[in-house]
């Protein structure tokens, strides 16, 4: 029997080192290395022969030589991989078109969000196409499971109600059939019988709930250290890749916001997606970080209600305010995400301070754009801010960083010092610089194709790019701040009834 051995691994990057050090020599973090006993001829899949052990040997110590499997680059056949969608549009958008087969999917997210919710939705809209879906729940028992599942309408689908002739319909408890389901649960926090179930069942998607829970029984380290992630990632990897089975793994987050455990996690997997979402607010983010098989920071939104997670197909009028309510400090900026523009509505409040040094407040958008924005108004368009507390928030709680919305935060505020009203029928796009110039950002046909689906009339955009005149929309091209001041606030305030006027003009 092979002798354990005793190994130290930072708990911040995962490096391991065979003494201990005061700093880790790999991220150079202080006091992170801790000490992991190997217990002597295991592995993390299950015993299973490695690579070195299953060559051929030709009895003098030496392996003999393999043919050459390696192919060339012009000879690999290009096509392109079926995906298969989930049930739910918002997910498939975020995963680049559905879902690919063989792939690992890493979702993170705080505590209570709605990872566990989500993921038992779409497993159970993979079950009424698919032959084999397994749910793996480390955290909850078989009971618990269907008593959440219950809640969401999992295991049934709804049928059409039948009159039963005194004009009232069937109870609502009957208007639903169980359905012939496909969706296996296996709560289980060993990690040697999930690769067991998942080479026996051999299910086209699995859901690992959460691998931090689970554990490798040759490693004495607690489940969610550093090397039981990693080698149990590692052995579900290599599982899923040998077996064309699809992994949705659940991942638990840090104070600081990032998925726990080592780096090398979200570097294993093929696609890394972030639920967020504010837990006082009904709507939630499913946003992605790392796709191999689509574009990175798409997102999906999603509304938490008593049956669980619908789909939000209209996002713009979930952040967008009531634009019949003319209030002062008020703009309209397209944000984009992703490939998904995004229409946000823009509040900012400008008062007097009543301490030495003014206040700054942001809900949604970068501090630091704030402080730059306002100190570029103060130098270039000479708004004496330095002595205001200043408050910029977007409606919803959107997190808003491009710097797309840098024109409509710098607009919001003037009017809000002005105490003016910018016509709820323009949008801004456009980067500020510290010059006052108003920059190019990209995308712009997308954007100003979404403001006038959604009614505006007006956009005011970085003058230097030709944009097209079938877009629908009045284009007022700027270079500074100063001019787009003057094209958004009118010197002549005019309120509803004149606006409305206005309209009927335009169509007689």
């Amino acid at each position: 029997m092979a002798k354990s051995r005793t190994i130290y691994i930072c708990s911040a990057c995962g490096a391991e080192s065979p003494q201990w050090l005061g700093k880790c020599p790999s991220c150079d973090t202080y006091g992170t290395l801790e000490e992991q006993v190997m217990a002597g001829g295991n592995n993390p899949a299950g015993n299973r022969p490695g690579w070195q052990n299953s060559r051929p040997n030709n009895g003098k110590g030496q392996r003999n030589p393999q043919p050459r499997i390696s192919v060339r680059f012009s000879e690999i056949t290009q096509y392109e991989q079926e995906r298969f969608p989930s049930g739910y549009g918002e997910f498939d958008r975020v995963l680049g078109g559905g879902i690919v087969p063989g792939s690992l999917v890493l979702i993170g997210g705080d505590p209570g969000i709605g990872k566990s919710t989500l993921l038992l939705q779409v497993t159970n809209q993979l079950a009424q196409r698919l032959p084999r879906i397994l749910y793996v729940s480390a955290e909850e028992s078989g009971q618990q499971i269907k008593l959440r599942a219950a809640r969401l309408g999992v295991g049934v689908v709804p049928v059409e109600s039948e009159n039963n002739g005194n004009g009232k319909d069937k109870k609502a408890s009957e208007s639903t059939a169980e359905l012939d389901n496909h969706l296996y649960v296996l709560p289980e926090t060993d990690l040697e019988e999930i690769l067991r179930e998942l080479e026996s069942l051999r299910p086209q998607v699995a859901v690992i709930d959460s691998i931090q829970t689970l554990y490798f029984g040759a490693l004495t380290s607690a489940p969610g250290s550093v090397a039981q992630v990693r080698e149990c990632t590692s052995a579900l990897m290599q599982v899923a890749k040998r077996e064309n089975i699809t992994l949705l793994i659940v991942g638990h987050v840090t104070k600081e916001g990032a998925i726990a455990g080592p780096r090398v996690l979200e570097h294993l997997v093929d696609t890394v997606l972030y639920f967020e979402g504010d837990r006082y607010a009904s709507h939630r983010l499913l946003r992605s970080v790392k796709n191999r098989f689509g574009a990175t920071h798409e997102i999906g939104i999603f509304e938490m209600v008593d049956h669980g997670l619908v789909e939000v197909e209209n996002p713009s009028e979930l952040f967008l305010g009531n634009r019949d309510e003319f209030s002062p400090g008020t703009a309209t900026v397209v944000a984009c995400e992703g490939t998904r523009p995004i229409v946000v509505e823009l509040q900012a409040l400008v008062s007097p301070t009543s301490y030495a040094s003014p206040r700054r407040s942001t809900t949604g958008i970068e501090y630091n754009r704030l402080q730059q924005i306002l100190a570029v108004l103060e130098k270039r368009v000479g708004i004496p801010l330095s002595k205001l507390d200043a408050y910029v928030a977007s409606a919803g709680g959107l997190g808003v960083e491009e710097p797309a919305a840098d024109l409509g935060v710098a607009i919001a505020i003037v009017a809000s010092f002005r105490d003016r009203v910018v016509d709820p029928r323009t949008v801004l796009i456009g980067e500020v610089g510290l010059g006052g110039q108003v920059r190019l950002v990209s995308q712009m046909e997308l954007r100003l194709k979404e403001a006038a689906k959604l009614g505006f009339k007006r956009a005011i955009v970085p003058r230097g790019q030709v944009y097209p005149e079938d877009v629908g929309l009045e284009i007022v091209p700027v270079g500074k701040v100063i001019e787009a001041i003057v094209a958004a606030i009118p010197p002549q305030q005019r309120f509803g009834e004149d606006l409305e006027d206005e309209e009927g003009e335009g169509q007689e």
